[in-house]
């Protein structure tokens, strides 16, 4: 679309979860309020519009072997995007995508740096795999490299135990966080499982994935020292095949993944309950496919938190969360339009009517 071409969006504008206007306009690739006088041309797209969606836990360039090419990469991006994504918190990837930057058409893309593991404790072809006294350093060299956030695995099978088990010492990620953020980076985890999680917390860890062993003891902990949580729902759904694949070998691991995934919505639930904050991550990139985000919402949901708080999930509140604008007055124009209220039935999502990326009507 030309830059001399005005977007003209009405309907219902949802520039927060009860802020509701009539109608925005696109100029230049930002938003207005104010109607443009003198316009060539005036394009216009009718229905309910949102931010652009928010996937906080995503993997582009990452496939169930590690790194992908760029081809691959960029239809990994496509794909969240034609679902309505147009924001994405990379949390972990060995690939190098700042070439999507340069891409006008591509969802934008916030970057964790690479996964930072413990030696054989973690997928292979992901992480960085080390030991305890380096993770300082290599903490502070993915703060470099990423977009203001690190990410490490906090937990993951500890073959001696045959269960899940805690990867690095209270001393280690104490010293790690304190430097990430003396660095400008917030830290979040990789935690399947119970016994990682106060440690990180009280060590100051920003943001937890996953979060399926919280527990009654540590979600206070969690809401009094304010850490949000991406539950990936759509992730966890996948416990119970994993656990048949690992009975054999690792009959505790397989029975520690069924019990944590019985519990899963009551978890969520009780984390929203107690003021935790919550936001929308499909874990899309793994073994999972792009352009989960609907799903998730919906799942959600079905944990027991409110439609409106879902939504806000993976739009206003994701967004803020992040430090990245929605509809305001001259941010740029990312915004998913759709056929009804999706307040009313987040299964709306799945269907857009228009994407607009950086003032532009995709398809």
């Amino acid at each position: 679309m030309s830059d001399r071409v005005v977007l003209h969006v009405k309907g219902r504008v949802l520039v927060g979860p009860q802020e509701v206007r009539d109608e925005l306009w696109v100029v230049g690739g930002r938003i207005t309020y104010r109607r443009p006088v003198g316009a060539d041309d005036v394009r216009t797209v009718e229905g309910w519009a949102l931010p652009g969606l928010v996937d906080a836990h995503c993997h582009v360039g990452l496939d169930q072997h590690g790194a992908v090419d760029e081809a691959t990469s960029e239809k990994q991006a496509l794909t969240d995007r034609d679902a309505g994504t147009l924001l994405v918190r990379d949390a972990g990837s060995p690939s190098d995508t700042r070439w999507i930057d340069d891409r006008e058409d591509l969802p934008k893309i916030i970057r964790a740096g690479r996964h930072i593991a413990r030696t054989r404790r973690y997928i292979r072809n992901y992480a960085h795999e080390i030991e305890p006294d380096d993770l300082v350093a290599y903490v502070a060299k993915e703060a470099v490299r990423g977009d203001g956030w690190v990410k490490l695995v906090g937990d993951w099978l500890d073959r001696e135990s045959g269960d899940l088990g805690a990867c690095w010492p209270r001393g280690a990620v104490e010293a790690a966080i304190a430097e990430a953020h003396r660095l400008g980076a917030r830290v979040t985890a990789h935690c399947f499982a119970e016994d990682s999680l106060r440690d990180l917390v009280e060590a100051g860890i920003d943001c937890i994935e996953h979060a399926t062993g919280l527990t009654d003891e540590t979600i206070p902990l969690f809401a009094e020292r304010g850490v949000a949580i991406v539950p990936t729902l759509v992730n966890i759904a996948t416990f119970p095949q994993l656990a048949v694949g690992g009975e054999k070998k690792f009959p505790r691991w397989s029975d520690h993944m069924r019990r944590l995934h019985e519990r899963r919505y009551d978890t969520v639930r009780s984390a929203y309950d107690a003021g935790i904050p919550v936001y929308v991550g499909t874990d899309a990139g793994g073994s999972l496919p792009h352009g989960l985000v609907a799903a998730e919402v919906a799942e959600l949901v079905k944990a027991g938190i409110p439609p409106v708080e879902a939504l806000s999930a993976t739009a206003w509140g994701a967004r803020s969360w992040l430090g990245r604008p929605g509809l305001e007055e001259g941010a740029e124009a990312d915004l998913v339009v759709y056929e009804a209220d999706p307040r009313a039935d987040v299964r709306v999502l799945g269907a857009p009517r228009r994407v607009i990326l950086r003032g532009r009507v995709i398809g």
